[in-house]
């Protein structure tokens, strides 16, 4: 998100200035930085209202078109542009990548709450950073032994 920035002392400091700011802002957004902390994005609720509906009706009509086998099928082809790391994983796993990330498209979708796909598409961009490097991905395909659970900290002590 391209927003403008300002400290986040100036909420408080130049309340009417950063204001203003956030009116004149294209994207009605507003980063706060902070010092400590992570940063802020301040916005209206109107806009955050309407970037929820566009993220809802985006995960719908993806979902109703890998219900359907021509769009699925299509969706394969494209996924590449959208994430381009996905060249590295074999055509199995592309598959189930596009599932998973249909599915928890649908189930954070229900729960207004993106993190889970944020998780499954880090997972799967680090699996493809593994099937990227051949020496690595020998490594873990080796099988080694089993030497059974791992105790937590405690019983390492």
């Amino acid at each position: 998100m391209s927003a403008p920035e300002v400290p986040f002392s100036d909420l408080q400091l130049h309340t009417k200035d950063t204001m203003a700011k956030l009116k004149a802002s294209r994207s009605r957004c507003l980063r706060l930085r902070r010092r400590d902390d992570e940063d802020l994005i301040l916005t209206t609720a109107s806009r955050a209202e309407q970037d929820q509906v566009m993220v809802s009706a985006t995960t719908k009509l993806f979902v109703a078109l890998m219900q359907r086998d021509e769009a699925a099928r299509c969706l394969l082809e494209v996924v590449p542009e959208a994430f381009p790391w996905v060249r590295f994983l074999p055509p199995e796993e592309v598959r189930a990548f596009v599932v998973e990330l249909v599915d928890t498209l649908r189930a954070a979708e229900a729960l207004d709450n993106p993190a889970p796909v944020v998780q499954v598409i880090s997972a799967w961009k680090a699996t493809a950073e593994v099937y990227a490097d051949p020496e690595l991905a020998e490594i873990l395909a080796t099988d080694g032994a089993d030497y059974g659970p791992v105790g937590g900290p405690s019983a390492a002590a």
